[in-house]
């Protein structure tokens, strides 16, 4: 096989087949990088680590065909070391791998492509077609809340429901719940109003929300089985193995009974817990960090935090209804929640100490729906 590339080209093609390369300790073809000529799409380059695959098209000149994979990292840090305009990736039937640019050249070790792992197909016929740029706003606002390592698999991935002209998306990982539904334009590929839902792993989430683009005019399709999906956008072909099981009965979670409501500046409470930060995320060996203590008290938000760095006080006006009440947080935990929240002005709906509490933005009027949820911590008085 011989191929000439543009090599900024290939490299900017590349840089999103590598969030499904393999790492040490798999299977070692997962680090690989499928490269394969084809008639109809010219060169196809495809990363599969077993779990997730991206497969995308690449210019090139193509003088010989062939089928053969180089380690992915490997060839990506080559690329990036030459400084030629064209670079040339030559593979013989002993499978060594020649890469050329200007006067460099490296030689690397290749396998048979036969020795790729296969993708399984979704041809089902179901799926539905979506605006990207919505996608990418609802995933940025709920993928914080999802699980890691969870002992239930269902928390470790967002939960998505398409339907009735509806996207809604949930993540939870028992401390925090992030919950968004909006208004959206869905085109089913079988033309019925099919109903959706499915959950996406964590780091299937995560490299979406890197790699969709987020134009007025760009789509992204999906094509969904009972334990698979692809997406498609701009070329690329995103694979991904689902959840399996029955999500959490999110809505029961959710309490709607709170009795005391707090509405404030979104930013300054933010930026105030920004500054608290610098005493709560201190790492002290044998100790857990301390909880941020937010005291409602009239119309006034007191924040506190001690540790053996030191010491944080700040205080924030609101509109306070309800009685007065003393609760604490994780403060990377509130924190992430109020960054969720995108409108200027917020209100905090809280009962006990103890009890969970939603954070509502205000002033969004757009038909949709966005719920913030968080546990307190317990601490000793």
């Amino acid at each position: 096989m011989k191929i000439v590339f543009n090599r900024q080209a290939l490299i900017n093609t590349m840089s999103p087949l590598m969030c499904a390369v393999g790492s040490r300790g798999t299977n070692p073809i997962t680090e690989y990088l499928n490269v394969k000529t084809d008639a109809e799409n010219g060169v196809v380059l495809t990363t599969y680590d077993l779990e997730k695959a991206v497969r995308t098209s690449a210019e090139g000149n193509v003088y010989e065909d062939g089928n053969y994979c180089v380690n992915a990292v490997k060839f990506l840090q080559t690329l990036k070391l030459m400084d030629g305009d064209d670079v040339t990736l030559e593979i013989n039937d002993r499978l060594e791998a020649f890469v050329r640019s200007g006067r460099a050249h490296y030689k690397l070790c290749a396998l048979s492509g036969d020795d790729f792992p296969v993708i399984p197909a979704v041809q089902t016929g179901e799926g539905f077609e979506i605006s990207a740029k919505q996608l990418k706003k609802m995933i940025a606002k709920t993928e914080y809340a999802m699980g890691i390592n969870d002992q239930r698999p269902v928390l470790n991935g967002a939960f998505f429901k398409i339907g009735g002209g509806e996207l809604l998306i949930v993540a939870c990982d028992s401390f925090k719940l992030a919950k968004c539904r909006a208004k959206v334009e869905i085109r089913t590929l079988s033309g019925k109003n099919d109903e959706f839902k499915y959950i996406l792993p964590q780091r299937t989430v995560s490299e979406l929300l890197k790699m969709l683009p987020d134009g007025d005019d760009d789509k992204v399709i999906f094509n969904l089985s009972h334990k698979n999906m692809i997406c498609t956008f701009e070329g690329i072909s995103f694979f991904s193995r689902l959840i399996e099981g029955e999500y959490i009965d999110y809505d029961r979670i959710i309490l709607t009974t709170h009795r005391i409501h707090a509405v404030i500046d979104r930013n300054m409470l933010l930026s105030a817990l920004e500054r608290a930060s610098v005493v709560t995320e201190e790492k002290v060996p044998g100790s857990t960090k301390p909880p941020i203590t937010c005291e409602f008290e009239g119309n006034l938000l007191k924040l506190s935090a001690s540790s053996s760095a030191g010491v944080s006080y700040d205080e924030i006006e609101t509109v306070h209804e309800g009685e007065d009440i003393t609760i604490s947080f994780n403060n990377r935990n509130l924190m992430e929640s109020v960054r969720a929240c995108g409108s200027e002005k917020m209100r905090m709906d809280l009962s006990t100490p103890l009890n969970s509490v939603n954070i509502i933005p205000l002033g969004e009027e757009d038909g949709g729906e966005e719920v913030f949820f968080i546990m307190p911590v317990r601490t000793r008085r």
